[in-house]
């Protein structure tokens, strides 16, 4: 297995970086270009940048801030929120950003995911699965956690990796920044019902729980927002930490 990675996570609405519990992004956090700026010095190993209210309002991607962005960050990064067609990625990707985030998109129209997949590439694709535990399966929902869908987490699974994703995010909504530790039985599932690499997210609270995550479920890394924004935590101690206990990550 490749080295596991740590990935900060920052959350676009209203002109500014957000942060809540269970996809309620009601608490202000700081500035995009600031926080980039933070990361860069801390050299974390990637980046992800999700405008969360791009498709809700049916508008494009911010264009100009992605490229603020690239101009700026010094690690691979990936953007998501209002993706919905191969220029719009075509577009993204040509101003500087590594990977995007698929979502809604991936689920309403997974042959998008085929197309760019057969033009980019398979490694520039992330699909980002939010799911609730309803009734003893996890369920997939679209916009934002806002719609239900029909997908279990392992159907959605199942068929973002045959139409080409080449990773997915999978986030439990109801552990969204509460701090009180990730859903280790939903990361297991995931990363066993696929061969592409999983990115794990939903309530990360110290360091023992990413080893937990890592050590326990398979996945191949962990997407982070609340616990670099609400404690002393930071990625560069993660790595530490994870390194001390045999996990194999950049030292």
């Amino acid at each position: 297995m490749l080295k596991r990675r740590i990935i900060p996570t920052m959350l676009y609405s209203d002109f500014g970086l957000v942060k809540g519990e269970g996809f309620n992004s009601w608490r202000r956090t700081g500035s995009v270009m600031q926080t980039v700026k933070v990361y860069n010095m801390r050299n974390v190993d990637e980046l992800v940048f999700l405008d969360i209210k791009a498709t809700l309002e049916g508008r494009e991607p911010d264009y100009q801030l992605i490229c603020d962005i690239a101009n700026e960050c010094f690690m691979p990064f990936s953007v998501g929120g209002g993706i919905s067609t191969v220029e719009q990625i075509r577009k993204i990707l040509l101003l500087g950003a590594d990977k995007v985030v698929l979502n809604t998109s991936a689920i309403t129209n997974p042959s998008l995911i085929k197309e760019a997949a057969e033009i980019f590439g398979s490694q520039c694709l992330i699909v980002s699965l939010d799911v609730k535990l309803i009734n003893n399966e996890y369920k997939v929902f679209t916009h934002s956690g806002k719609n239900e869908t029909s997908y279990t987490l392992v159907d959605a699974a199942k068929m973002v990796e045959q139409f080409g994703a080449g990773e997915l995010l999978v986030t439990r909504i109801e552990f969204d920044g509460t701090l009180q530790g990730c859903d280790l039985q939903l990361l297991k599932l995931a990363a066993d019902t696929v061969n592409i690499p999983v990115i794990g997210a939903g309530g990360i609270k110290d360091y023992q729980d990413m080893y937990e995550a890592f050590d326990k479920t398979g996945i191949d890394a962990i997407a982070a927002s609340a616990i670099y924004h609400f404690t002393e935590q930071t990625p560069n101690l993660a790595r530490q930490f994870l390194l001390s206990k045999g996990i194999s990550v950049r030292n």
